[in-house]
């Protein structure tokens, strides 16, 4: 396998995962009350539940490793702005965000982590700025590979993405009432808004 091959199961490797962030939520937050009588223990079953939902995307895309809309080098240059737009994006919603929260230990132990809506920095502008920061990382494998089978798992990714911001509205609009309503009115859920 040379060093474009390599560069494609790497790329499918993380399509499968980043991919399959959704399907992680949606198998924590739904199910919240039931993970919160085991804790942290949850993550025991949650973790290799998501693995194993990785593994099976990973296995059904491999036969397509090869199946590419394109192949040039010069795909990279595009791609690479997606990516650092991405990380750029990670660190300024991480700057205000902690780890308990992004992993959903937050809910899971309400009662041992802070409980706060975040409505400053880039979640002023955008909502759901990690799960665009995904979709960057995403869209710059896609484009930098053209890997047929990573564009159908950015769809998928799209799809159950959109079904998770969805619940995850609900859920926060429960847990903070009208301030959420208020912030959701005002601002969009991935798509940032650009002007002050």
């Amino acid at each position: 396998m040379g060093f474009r091959g390599a560069l494609d199961v790497l790329a499918l490797f993380l399509g499968s995962g980043y991919c399959t962030i959704p399907v992680f939520w949606l198998m924590t937050h739904p199910f919240v009350e039931h993970w919160r009588k085991l804790g942290r223990r949850a993550y025991l079953f949650i973790l290799p539940g998501w693995a194993v939902v990785i593994a099976i995307v990973f296995l059904i895309v491999w036969p397509f490793r090869f199946a590419h809309f394109y192949v040039t080098w010069l795909a990279w240059a595009p791609a690479a702005i997606f990516f650092l737009l991405g990380f750029s994006i990670y660190s300024a919603a991480f700057r205000s965000f902690r780890h308990t929260q992004v992993s959903g230990l937050a809910e899971i132990e309400p009662d041992k982590h802070h409980q706060q809506l975040m409505t400053t920095g880039i979640r002023s502008r955008v909502r759901h700025p990690i799960y665009l920061g995904h979709l960057c990382e995403i869209l710059g494998w896609c484009v930098g590979t053209g890997l047929i089978a990573l564009y159908v798992l950015a769809l998928f990714a799209i799809v159950t993405g959109a079904v998770m911001i969805r619940v995850e509205d609900h859920e926060l609009e429960a847990r903070f009432g009208g301030a959420y309503r208020d912030y959701r009115t005002r601002v969009p859920a991935v798509l940032p808004r650009l002007n002050s």
